[in-house]
């Protein structure tokens, strides 16, 4: 069986030689043996012993608590509560950290197609790549609410064809425009636009946003603060009758 010396157990654990000795006097982390020249010497066990010190320290136990919890008659059940724990709140920084990696990902792709660098570029680049998850869940709302108009749509016009029954499809004419008014009120109360040229984000006239010239990420506005006439960024604006942001 391997024996460690105090420096090596410090060495294997990331701690400093005074930390081991501290535990030692403490109660916790007691060494198999002393060598004749009296030096203590740890065995593979205190090793783990050790490690799991080391962890509970890190998890924010005091010297106390460790002592009382691997005295219990069965410490292991409560380290594997706090093993759980510890393994969530690092996937959640993995998690955090991966975002954060594929946003500077977009941001420098991003910029690659704007002639123009400037601080205010970057921002808002950055929160357009913010906002991307929001603006698809908006978008697939709006494409599951019009699927089953658009069924009843194909229903009624192969029942006008077939039957010669034209009553569906004039209550099929009626629900879509309740639809349309919906829609279009529903999403434009959601969304707002960045201004290009003076970076503000604003929100244009019910009438001009559904009339204007668009791609799927673009809109032809006039902004309301510098007059700017030309395509805006679209966003999704988080809180309805509110502007996400504010230069």
């Amino acid at each position: 069986m391997p024996k460690y010396t105090t420096g090596e157990m410090a060495k294997l654990c990331g701690v400093s030689v005074r930390t081991v000795q501290y535990y030692d006097t403490r109660g916790i982390l007691t060494p198999s043996e002393l060598s004749e020249g009296g030096r203590r010497l740890y065995s593979e066990e205190d090793l783990k012993r050790m490690k799991i010190i080391c962890f509970l320290r890190d998890a924010g136990l005091s010297i106390n608590s460790i002592g009382e919890l691997l005295s219990d008659a069965d410490p292991g059940s409560v380290i594997s509560v706090l093993l759980e724990q510890q393994e969530q709140t690092l996937s959640e920084e993995i998690r955090q950290r991966q975002a954060k990696l594929e946003l500077l990902g977009g941001i420098r792709r991003a910029l690659k197609s704007v002639s123009n660098f400037s601080i205010e570029s970057i921002s808002d680049i950055a929160y357009q790549l913010e906002n991307k998850k929001e603006m698809k869940r908006l978008h697939a709302i709006l494409l599951i609410t019009g699927i089953p108009l658009s069924i009843f749509q194909w229903s009624s016009i192969i029942l006008w064809i077939a039957a010669g029954i034209w009553q569906p499809f004039v209550l099929y004419g009626l629900l879509a425009v309740f639809y349309t008014v919906w829609v279009t009120r529903y999403y434009f109360s959601r969304v707002a636009y960045i201004c290009p040229h003076c970076h503000e984000v604003f929100k244009p006239g019910l009438k001009e946003a559904f009339w204007a010239g668009h791609t799927p990420t673009l809109r032809k506005l006039t902004c309301t603060r510098c007059g700017y006439n030309g395509f805006c960024v679209e966003i999704f604006k988080k809180e309805p009758g509110t502007v996400p942001r504010t230069k």
